[in-house]
């Protein structure tokens, strides 16, 4: 990636629905010239999608906690099928599998504790590929939407 790119994407990850004009702008391109910089990141993969922020509150959610999870067995075929289950489930907003006392780490984000309680035993416990739950609450949620860029380092 070249300055331009670099200085396209910071723009994007700052304020997604700038126009094509507007970033052209910023950036220092024609739109022509900055439309066809866009479309090549977006073809390369850099750029994955456009996605817009939603206050929790407004659809009911007044709570999310991490939940670590350490399944029973490390089989590619389990860990693939609990992976798929947890994205079906519509609570979980984000999970990562990890390294160290867990192995997955799920964000789930539910209406409130009961809720939190329900998904725990009945979406959770209740899978045979499960050993152990620990859930932590989240109190306070930011989140840094530009990646930083290492590519100069």
């Amino acid at each position: 990636m070249d300055r331009i790119e670099s200085c396209i994407l910071a723009e994007l990850q700052n304020n997604a629905r700038l126009s094509n004009k507007e970033l052209a702008g910023r950036v220092g391109l024609s739109p022509s010239s900055c439309l066809e910089r866009v479309r090549r990141l977006t073809e390369r993969g850099v750029i994955r999608g456009a996605h817009v922020e939603v206050d929790p509150s407004a659809l009911g959610i007044t709570l999310q906690a991490f939940v670590g999870i350490r399944l029973r067995k490390h089989s590619k075929a389990e860990i693939l099928g609990f992976h798929d289950y947890l994205l079906c489930l519509p609570e979980v907003i984000a999970l990562w599998h990890v390294s160290g006392d867990h192995d997955y780490l799920v964000q789930v984000a539910v209406r409130d504790s009961d809720h939190l309680r329900d998904v725990a035993l009945d979406s959770l416990t209740s899978r045979p590929e499960v050993e152990h739950l620990e859930t932590s609450l989240i109190f306070e949620y930011q989140r840094k939407f530009a990646l930083p860029d290492l590519q100069g380092e």
